[in-house]
């Protein structure tokens, strides 16, 4: 089974809906699919759908999930590293209404960076869910931690100095 969350944003990821409706239409997901959509207005069809799960039930869902696909908020990236499955994370985009700014992005681009599974179109979706992967944010080498302090300083313009300091 696959378990997707988008949490409980004010805001809806139809976006994400979309994706999952179109993969389970073409038969590119053939696991069940179970969905919590949140606000979101477009439900993927073939998947059982709820707008929120109690915390029990949530919990149940995410034990049985061979896979979990979430958004990149900062809660559910510290709720999936704490877990021992596969996950592949969907960031949310200002562009498209889905939140109030591109954090989610942000933070994407620098857990990508580590080798975190961030899915950017449909077809990275298909490419995680065919050969999913255990993958910790926590746990990173002195190698990751470099290349992401890196990362995020281009990202940002900070200068080495900027990054130490704090």
């Amino acid at each position: 089974m696959i378990l997707v969350t988008v949490g409980t944003e004010q805001y809806p990821f139809n976006r994400l809906m979309n994706w999952i409706d179109a993969l389970l239409n073409h038969n590119l997901i053939v696991d069940e699919v179970v969905v919590q959509y949140g606000s979101s207005t477009i439900l993927p069809s073939g998947a059982k759908v709820y707008k929120v799960l109690k915390e029990d039930r949530f919990q149940d869902l995410i034990q049985q999930a061979q896979v979990i696909i979430a958004h990149c908020g900062e809660g559910s990236v510290l709720l999936l590293d704490a877990l021992d499955k596969p996950f592949i994370l969907v960031p949310r985009c200002h562009a498209f209404k889905e939140h109030v700014d591109d954090h989610q992005i942000e933070m994407a681009l620098a857990l990508a960076s580590v080798n975190v599974p961030i899915a950017w179109s449909p077809g990275d979706l298909v490419r995680f869910l065919q050969a999913p992967q255990k993958v910790t944010v926590t746990d990173f080498s002195e190698t990751a931690a470099i290349s992401l302090c890196q990362n995020l300083r281009q990202q940002f313009g900070l200068s080495q100095d900027s990054v130490s300091s704090h």
